[in-house]
């Protein structure tokens, strides 16, 4: 039995992250798991829009 192997993948939005767990998740199937860390991001909605895009 080979040693577990833990790949992040990190980047900004549109820049294919998705993709590649996709493909990872196809290629390797039942010898991978997807954990999603999609909700990161800062939550700014208490801030006017002029004040988010800075």
């Amino acid at each position: 039995m080979q040693a577990p192997m833990l790949i992040g993948l990190a980047g900004g939005t549109g820049s294919g992250k998705t993709t590649v767990a996709r493909t990872i998740l196809e290629t390797f199937k039942e010898d991978c798991a997807l954990i999603p860390q999609d909700a990161y991001y800062k939550d700014q909605t208490n801030l006017p829009m002029e004040e988010r895009v800075k």
